[in-house]
Formats: structure tokens, sequence, C-alpha cells
């Protein structure tokens, strides 16, 4: 009985063949390609924010007043012979605050958001804008929000495509890099 159950299953090389068959019997005007639902922009209810940096600032408040109590728990009892609470509390509260300090100054006002580094960049590179991409990242010492934008031209295949960098904070571009497109498309063309 074993064997009828094992010859009646699909070995991998026939699934792989049925399919290939299947694929080869669908013309080009068949073949569509969907984003999944959780992807696709058009049924969104709401517009997508995103998050603001200056939500950096609340670990960083949580930071200096646990700093400000090891510091306490230590001024109180370094007079006597303290067990539990030692010059590592001390040393605790030092780095606590450093890390506080940090988180504050690095929480800055996200102003721009996405649409508007968009927009700036596409201002910036100086032929039409096709296809673009927005990506959040940080840049320096102290964290400032930079968006980082890819574009490409309008053209089908595009013809140039450009790097630009958007300051986050204030929509200054910070940096740009525009050249010829150097991807082969000629695999594509109709």
């Amino acid at each position: 009985m074993a064997d009828d159950s094992q010859g009646a299953k699909e070995t991998i090389a026939e699934t792989k063949a049925r399919r290939a068959a299947e694929a080869e019997a669908l013309g080009d005007e068949q073949v569509t390609d969907v984003l999944p639902a959780d992807l696709d922009l058009t049924q969104l209810e709401s517009d997508y924010v995103f998050p603001n940096n200056n939500r950096r600032r609340i670990p960083g408040v949580l930071y200096l007043v646990l700093s400000a109590i090891c510091l306490g728990f230590w001024i109180l009892t370094r007079g006597g012979d303290p067990v539990m609470v030692n010059t590592g509390v001390l040393w605790a509260a030092i780095g606590m605050a450093a890390i506080g300090i940090y988180s504050l100054q690095g929480g800055w006002d996200l102003a721009i958001d996405e649409r508007d580094a968009l927009a700036n960049a596409g201002g910036a590179v100086g032929f039409p804008v096709g296809h673009a991409s927005a990506q959040m990242g940080w840049r320096g010492l102290r964290s400032r929000p930079t968006w980082r934008i890819l574009l490409y031209s309008a053209e089908s295949p595009p013809k140039q495509r450009s790097l630009v960098f958007v300051d986050g904070v204030d929509g200054h571009i910070v940096d740009k890099l525009v050249e010829q497109n150097p991807e082969d498309w000629s695999a594509y063309d109709a």
C-alpha cells in the first residue's frame, strides 16, 4: 500500500516540469505582476507617516532620570561602608548620563518627509524623474537625519540616474551624484 501512495505523489522533478509546461502555455498578455495587498498603496486608508526622529529624546530623558537616581544613591551612602551602592553605581550614573545627553542631542526634529525630500531631489538633478526611491539614514557624530534618494530619468529605459542626499531637518541638498545610467537594458527592449 505504501508503494501505491508513493506512486500517486508527484516528484519534485515532475512538479518542475509540469509548472514549466504551464508557464509556456501562457502568453505574455496573460502573465501579470500584482503587488501583495499589504504593499498596494491604492488600498491604504490613510497616509503613511514616517516616524519622527525626535522620539530619541524619550529614552534620553529616561537615562538622565536613572542617572540622577544612581548619583543620589551614591551621594547618600558614600559616607558609610556601603555594600550594595559603591563606586560602580557612580560609574553607571556617569555612563547613563553620557548616553542620555547623546540621545537628547541626536533627537533632531524630522521636518522634511519623504515626499518633500523627493521633490527637493527631483529639482536638483536637472532631468525629468521617472522612478525614485527614498531611504532614511543618519550622518555624522550627531546622527543628523538624511534622506538618501535614488532617482532614474523618465525615459524607458532610463538614460540617467542620480543619488541625492537631502537633509531631513531643513531640506537642503547635502550632496548629489548624477551620471549616465551604466546598466544594460538592451535585453529588455521590445
